[in-house]
């Protein structure tokens, strides 16, 4: 199966809600845009208006409007969109495009995302090699795991809306997690490396994820997956 259209960046994103719009509708799938979030966030970069964000080193823009506490740590290149809150001890280790409206709460850490605007990862959360969608939330403690413990290249696997099973190469060996707009995950769970979670999914505490939920699930204790009513 070459297409699966579920899982398509225009299936799953809002676009008018990321600084990353032009660079996503190029792709097909979210993970595509993995490989290339430094060089697309060092082009945008540069563009930035100086009378909206105030660069603050090398390669790294923070709007005027958000709030950075002098905890946080922050490399290039990032760029740190308006209204959000970076808050104590974040750790952003760089590749990151940070939308409006956010919050990257105390000791979460950050490396190689797209963060849409409105998306909250506010306490203890890792996000790495990842695409979180508009509004999406991920509870205290879950995280992103982005390798395979026997290091392999990745996989998207899951069933269709028609019933059909498909397991999709990436050609990736980091691989996060791509999340839709309006996903909520429970605290404490853990999205292994291939997971994509339909918009408007919820995904229940402590669970360890993989594969693919489809959009207006609930992923339940023990992989199972129900639909919303």
């Amino acid at each position: 199966m070459s297409n699966v259209t579920e899982i398509n960046i225009k299936n799953m994103y809002s676009l008018e809600h990321t600084a990353a719009k032009e660079y996503l509708e190029k792709l097909t799938y979210p993970w595509e845009a993995l490989p290339h979030i430094k060089d697309y966030i060092l082009e945008i970069g540069k563009g930035l208006s100086c009378e909206e964000y105030n660069q603050i080193s090398e390669n790294v823009w923070i709007h005027k409007t958000a709030k950075v506490f002098d905890s946080a740590y922050i490399a290039g290149p990032t760029i740190i969109g308006p209204d959000t809150e970076v808050r104590q001890c974040a750790f952003i280790r760089g590749n990151a495009l940070v939308g409006a409206g956010c919050v990257i709460g105390n000791s979460t850490e950050l490396k190689n995302v797209i963060i849409f605007d409105n998306v909250q990862v506010p306490h203890y959360n890792y996000v790495g090699d990842s695409v979180l969608g508009y509004k999406s939330h991920m509870g205290a403690g879950s995280i992103t795991s982005n390798v395979k413990s026997d290091k392999t290249l990745v996989h998207v696997k899951g069933k269709s809306y028609d019933g059909q099973e498909f397991d999709l190469e990436t050609g990736l060996k980091k691989f996060g997690a791509m999340l839709g707009d309006n996903v909520e995950v429970g605290c404490n769970s853990v999205l292994n490396p291939g997971t994509v979670v339909g918009s408007n999914s919820n995904i229940y505490p402590l669970s360890p994820v993989r594969g693919y939920v489809p959009s207006n699930s609930i992923y339940k204790t023990g992989g199972v997956i129900a639909n919303k009513e």
